[in-house]
């Protein structure tokens, strides 16, 4: 990223620091737009920048077709990263499917020569992990179904159920986003150098605990894992504390 953290097609700027030493890239959550990361963004110090990514099929780019391939996402993010040059220190975060994105787009960052302070993935197995699920080829109730499932909150999906309408505009990026993590696997390759940081809710029905650790066998660099009290979406409710932590990784050395 440039020292201008200006917003542009795929990155979006919700906390601009451009004195910072350091710039946050955060990679939403299946179906969620880049914003949803402003309220995390502004827990943060001033001398942190941060940016999300902004996937086609949503918001502003509603008029886009979805991206149904993690590995077409990484390859469009990586060189939009690429084009705007560097800052001292960038590290990513994604949760759920944007942990996968964005480990998949520091591959290929790392392998075009750009360096990173440290990925952290939450909420997300490590990527030899096999989705079996296909609930992209389910149906509507089946998809909101899930997706009450992972909710924090099942009651804030009611509104697609009440809002046919609605439904018929958010699911398909939805459902896009769904076919990504369940097509994707993982291509054996050389270790990320960079450190990853793995975080997880104690409930979260997507995974045990423990199998974030598994995602220390894909750096070379350091890792550490970290829980937090609630399931999928324990960020809704520990936004505070998951800021203390990544804020801690990037005022190291």
């Amino acid at each position: 990223m440039a020292g201008s953290h200006a917003d542009s097609k795929w990155l979006r700027s919700l906390r601009s620091e451009p004195q910072g030493r350091h710039a946050l890239l955060c990679f939403p959550s299946g179906g969620a737009p880049a914003t949803t990361y402003r309220d995390l963004a502004q827990r943060f110090g001033a001398d942190i920048a941060v940016l999300a990514v902004q996937y086609p099929g949503r918001q502003d780019r509603f008029g886009e077709a979805p991206i149904t391939d993690i590995a077409v996402l990484a390859d469009r993010i990586a060189e939009e990263v690429l084009t705007r040059g560097a800052v001292e220190r960038l590290s990513l975060f994604g949760h759920s499917m944007g942990a996968t994105v964005a480990f998949e787009t520091a591959r290929r960052l790392e392998r075009d020569g750009r360096q990173l302070a440290t990925l952290f993935v939450s909420g997300r197995p490590a990527p030899t992990f096999v989705e079996t699920q296909r609930l992209h080829l389910a149906s509507d109730d089946e998809l909101l179904r899930d997706l009450e499932r992972l909710a924090a909150d099942p009651a804030s999906v009611g509104l697609l159920r009440s809002e046919p309408s609605l439904a018929e505009l958010v699911l398909p990026a939805i459902r896009a986003d769904y076919q990504a993590v369940e097509t994707y696997r993982y291509r054996s390759g050389v270790a990320l150098r960079t450190d990853i940081a793995a975080l997880v809710g104690t409930e979260d029905p997507t995974m045990r605990p423990e199998q974030a650790d598994e995602w220390r066998g894909h750096t070379s660099g350091g890792f550490e894992r970290a829980t937090f009290p609630g399931g999928h979406f324990y960020l809704d409710e520990h936004g505070a504390e998951v800021a203390d932590f990544v804020g801690r990784h990037l005022a190291g050395p």
